[in-house]
């Protein structure tokens, strides 16, 4: 297992926990215990802290994020382990320029077969395909509307 796809997996299962306690522990203790008891010699050089921080931050967004393209799926139906699988997964796809698309879309389908339930992995590639392809076309659009303004 690669370092970062330890760090995620650790962020993942903090925000799990997290989440699960209806968000009342203070989620950097939960990351920093989990990373003591499951990886204690394990320094990903504040990785999977930023991961952490970076859904806290930007949850908001995120899970607006989640609840337009997953209509169908209301967030508080969707199960602990892909709601946060989704909240990394759109955390590093859209708040994390450093992390390429393709990487942050394979490494949460990858967590959400490691920990989800069967259809977790495709209920995840789909979501993050849909932004993904959306935040494409915004791109292209702002590149179009630049180009114009050029000339």
């Amino acid at each position: 297992m690669s370092n970062r796809h330890l760090a995620r997996t650790i962020a993942m299962q903090s925000l799990y926990e997290w989440d699960f306690n209806e968000r009342k522990d203070d989620v950097v203790k939960v990351l920093q215990h989990n990373l003591k008891e499951f990886a204690p010699d394990f320094d990903d050089k504040g990785f999977s802290e930023s991961i952490v921080n970076g859904v806290i931050e930007n949850q908001r967004e995120i899970d607006q994020l989640i609840t337009t393209y997953a209509p169908e799926w209301p967030l508080d139906q969707i199960t602990v382990v892909d709601r946060n699988v989704l909240r990394i997964g759109i955390f590093e796809l859209k708040f994390s320029p450093e992390i390429p698309p393709k990487v942050a879309i394979n490494e949460a389908i990858e967590l959400a077969k490691t920990f989800g339930g069967e259809s977790s992995g495709k209920f995840v590639n789909g979501v993050l395909g849909t932004i993904f392809k959306k935040m494409e076309e915004s791109e292209e659009g702002k590149k179009i509307s630049q180009e114009s303004n050029n000339e």
